[in-house]
């Protein structure tokens, strides 16, 4: 029997509830927005008393769906101001769903500021208990061992760094990997602000005596179960040995450099000459060449079986990091003109050490870079503007409140951002799809809430000129996001999107998993129907925060600063961003 836990961080009492019937066919994504929408107050302040933090797995984990095991984070960010769900793997979120936790919901503040709780969940229920001095204050590679020390190997973990307990806008919450890294992140918006404004250092998740999500009808299960896993297999761009698993999601690096569309110094360029040396590509190669603990292929997340993750190794080969990712190569890599993997591996380890998410840092880096703090593609400097960040003093405060509050603070015009959170590796003046998303998309710039770089540049689901700009673009964007709420409201893991899209048979897999798990008739023409209830039940809470068709724009330089190599500038109609929302 699924239940939900309420956490109340002001009497520091945890109770058990039933799950309400409005809830029980919904997970993930789904169920952290209506929870945030029905009980948080779209006016209230993000780090206050009246914002409360959830989190959820999604309706088919932990239930050895394939690639299943994500992790929903729901709140109102204090990034955007707008409503916010983020999502990380890990392992963490199948122990949840094994517990038969439908979700956890944290409200209230500590009276006694400044003093950190964690909250202990296990199969006889969940107790809070003070912090202890050793996992405070210190990087998460420091403070995981000892938190697995004390609460064992085998659990998981779901917590803030040092950003987060600063109350840092681009803090993140980390999940542990299978190995027990410190490097899956829901990462956007900052939640982890929100989970360290509540007091709350961690989750610890121990699912010892817990057993799979029970089924309400195992033959649609399994019978969606090998559909999907059959179609992952099959793809080109998920199966064992394709794309992702090779070369893991930095495959795209060339491909979008290619198409002139990799912001390069602070989005001055959509072309990066050093593009090749961050590669996934140059990543596998390094791997195999240095030997040691390299690989890539590697699994991040529980039940995985496409393994996009990678273990990058130092020159000696030991281990410098996991993971390099498209996004986090690009932020911190050509973002700020940096072409050296062994850099970008040792920011991004930064940012895991921290507590902070890759790509708002490496945007705010590079905005720092314009304002002058350091030279483009000064690595050294780089490191040391993120150790700021790490050691909290005044321009590290300023740094992590991220890009906009930078751009804010030292007057720059060309600021990447959307509703005040970062772009990631897609530049919309030179793919206009993708900027539709940027501008619409209930999260701010986000390119997972409506991936149309999908028929714009691979070829998936059809393919779409980048170039063009009507009304063609609000639909596509429109039918991403859906399909995308669906997906993380599922559990799955957004790369099964790339074989659903393409092969039919895996599009209804997954839609029978999710009828398997909660016995209802679902069909595919019900994952439009059903993401669309959730992008608009979000739209109505940034509407009631004071959200208006104004914040659903590009930025303004963006509009007359012409893109090299292909010189284009963002000329989507105002109207046809207008219709995303209201076709």
């Amino acid at each position: 029997m699924s239940k939900i836990l309420r956490v109340n961080m002001t009497d520091q009492k945890v109770k058990s509830e039933d799950v309400p019937e409005k809830y029980r066919l919904i997970g993930g994504r789904g169920l952290t927005s209506a929870i945030t929408c029905d009980e948080v107050p779209p006016t209230c302040h993000p780090l206050g008393p009246n914002n409360k933090i959830t989190f959820a797995p999604g309706i088919v984990t932990g239930s050895g769906a394939p690639t299943a095991g994500r992790l929903s984070v729901g709140c109102k960010s204090p990034l955007t101001g707008g409503i916010k769900e983020a999502n990380s793997g890990g392992i963490a979120s199948d122990k949840l769903a094994r517990l038969g936790i439908k979700a956890i919901i944290v409200e209230g503040q500590p009276k006694d500021k400044g003093k950190f709780w964690v909250l202990k969940v296990n199969k006889d229920g969940a107790e809070l208990m003070p912090a202890e001095a050793g996992w405070l204050g210190n990087g998460l590679y420091e403070a995981y061992p000892k938190m697995l020390k004390k609460f064992g190997e085998k659990v998981g973990i779901i917590s803030i760094g040092v950003a987060g307990e600063m109350l840092m806008s681009m803090a993140g919450i980390c999940v542990n990997d299978p190995e027990n890294r410190p490097s899956r992140y829901a990462g956007r918006g900052g939640v982890g602000a929100v989970m360290g404004s509540k007091g709350l250092k961690a989750i610890i998740v121990d699912e010892t005596g817990g057993s799979s999500v029970s089924l309400a009808d195992s033959e649609a299960f399994n019978t969606g179960r090998k559909k999907l896993t059959d179609a992952l297999r099959q793809h080109d761009i998920t199966k064992p040995g394709g794309t992702l698993n090779t070369y893991g999601t930095a495959a795209l690096v060339n491909v979008i450099n290619e198409a002139g569309a990799f912001p390069t110094r602070n989005f001055s360029s959509g072309r990066f000459e050093g593009a090749s040396k961050i590669s996934g590509e140059t990543i596998n190669e390094t791997c195999k060449k240095r030997g040691g603990v390299g690989a890539t292929g590697h699994r991040g997340c529980t039940g995985c079986i496409i393994q996009c993750s990678n273990v990058y190794p130092k020159e000696d080969g030991t281990e410098l990091v996991s993971c390099q990712e498209y996004e986090s190569v690009w932020s911190l890599g050509a973002n700020c003109g940096i072409d050296s993997l062994d850099v970008t591996g040792e920011l991004v380890r930064l940012c895991n050490d921290y507590g902070l998410d890759t790509i708002e840092a490496g945007a705010t880096i590079g905005v720092a870079m314009e304002a002058g703090l350091a030279k483009f593609g000064d690595g050294k400097k780089a490191i040391e503007l993120m150790h700021e960040i790490g050691k909290g003093t005044p321009l590290g405060h300023i740094l992590g409140g991220g890009a906009a509050l930078t751009a804010d603070t030292f007057g720059i015009v060309r600021c990447p951002t959307v509703k005040r959170q970062s772009m990631p590796a897609y530049e919309p003046r030179a793919i206009k799809g993708i900027g539709v998303t940027y501008a619409t998309s209930t999260m701010g710039a986000d390119h997972t809430s409506g991936y149309t770089i999908a028929p714009e540049i691979l070829g998936v689901s059809g393919k779409m000129d980048p170039a063009s700009k009507g009304v063609e673009k609000a639909e596509a964007s429109r039918n991403f996001q859906y399909a995308t709420a669906f997906i993380d409201s599922s559990g799955h893991c957004l790369f099964i999107a790339f074989a659903i899209l393409d092969i039919p048979s895996g599009l209804e897999g997954m839609v029978e998993e999710c009828n398997g798990v909660l016995g209802t008739n679902w069909t595919v023409d019900d994952v439009g129907r059903i993401g669309g209830d959730i992008v608009k039940m979000e739209r109505a809470f940034n509407e009631a925060a004071g959200f208006t068709n104004v914040d659903d724009r590009i930025p303004e330089f963006m509009k007359y600063e012409m893109l090299p190599p292909h010189n284009v500038v963002y000329d989507v109609p105002d109207e046809v961003l207008d219709k995303v929302h209201n076709p």
